[in-house]
């Protein structure tokens, strides 16, 4: 029925709701969901592959590849490429003897490999120098000395690849290290540098080789606190060619510890002393004599009246 307002005759339904503002919110509160189907899969065999393929497609899924792709990141080398050979008696000649200078000599003639992956690593690095590089790379090797000894492995990784890593804490899980870093008998100098590009032409890596001849002092104790190796009093001057890793593809890549030269003619490291637990001897018994005398059948028939 038309109702009067105001003197203005207005034309209104009785389905219209009294708040019609919110009309599309009202709509929206009720929608079509489409059901899985659960049985689909015993009926997918029968379906062809353009039917296949149209369903997939419409349900937003991409086809299957017959090989699978996983993420690989390559931060580390696996090995040491092209790795220094020192010469023999290094630390023990010196450059006024006939040895010596013939050391001297066969470094210049090696040198010039090196110069060219300096320049390699300067055309990623704007002020890489040797001189400098090999203060840095003390640093390195005394903050990852210092975090073994810790067992800081978060600060060990940032320091050491993922080579490097097993191989300096598989045979300290049980032990206690004591390490000291006293001087340096001479200061570090880079020996050798190289790179090498993997897979593609622009991941490159590259290696130096630093050589280090300092005094330190190292112990080892096991686990029960006996002193397996080395002492924390007597010094030992120690010469060692670390060999210095960095992704230089990786904007973020650091120069890291990767491995640790060992030439032919060094000798042998004394081997530590180890503890084990000494088996208690089987001590066999001897079986027991019965020294009861049996009773004749007089006593026992005496002792029966």
């Amino acid at each position: 029925m038309p109702t009067m307002n105001a003197g203005i005759q207005v034309r209104e339904r009785h389905t219209k709701h009294w708040a019609p503002a919110f009309k599309k919110l009202r709509r929206l509160k009720v929608q079509k969901v489409k059901l899985p189907n659960f049985r689909e899969e015993d009926t997918i065999s029968e379906l062809t592959p353009d039917q296949i393929r149209s369903r997939m497609k419409e349900q937003g899924i991409l086809p299957p590849r017959s090989w699978m792709e996983r993420p690989i990141t390559i931060s580390a080398t696996g090995a040491v490429f092209e790795p220094y050979i020192p010469p023999e008696g290094d630390g023990k000649l010196s450059s006024l003897t006939l040895g010596g200078a013939k050391q001297s000599m066969e470094f210049l003639s090696k040198k010039s490999k090196s110069m060219l992956a300096v320049r390699k690593i300067r055309s990623f690095e704007d002020n890489f120098s040797p001189s400098t590089f090999a203060e840095e790379a003390q640093d390195i090797y005394i903050k990852a000395h210092k975090a073994l000894v810790e067992k800081d492995y978060d600060t060990l990784h940032q320091c050491v690849t993922e080579l490097c890593f097993p191989l300096m804490t598989e045979d300290l899980k049980m032990c206690t290290t004591r390490w000291q870093f006293l001087k340096s008998l001479e200061p570090p100098r880079v020996v050798h540098a190289r790179c090498t590009d993997i897979i593609n032409k622009e991941n490159i890596f590259s290696q130096v080789t630093v050589r280090f001849h300092t005094q330190q002092t190292l112990a080892v104790y096991d686990r029960f606190g006996r002193l397996i190796y080395g002492s924390e009093v007597v010094a030992k001057d120690v010469v060692e060619y670390v060999v210095f890793e960095k992704h230089l593809a990786n904007s973020y890549g650091l120069w890291r510890i990767h491995e640790k030269i060992i030439p032919d003619w060094m000798p042998a490291r004394e081997p530590g002393r180890k503890t084990y637990v000494q088996q208690k001897p089987v001590v066999e018994s001897e079986p027991v004599a019965d020294t009861a005398v049996p009773a004749t059948p007089t006593e026992q028939s005496a002792a029966v009246a």
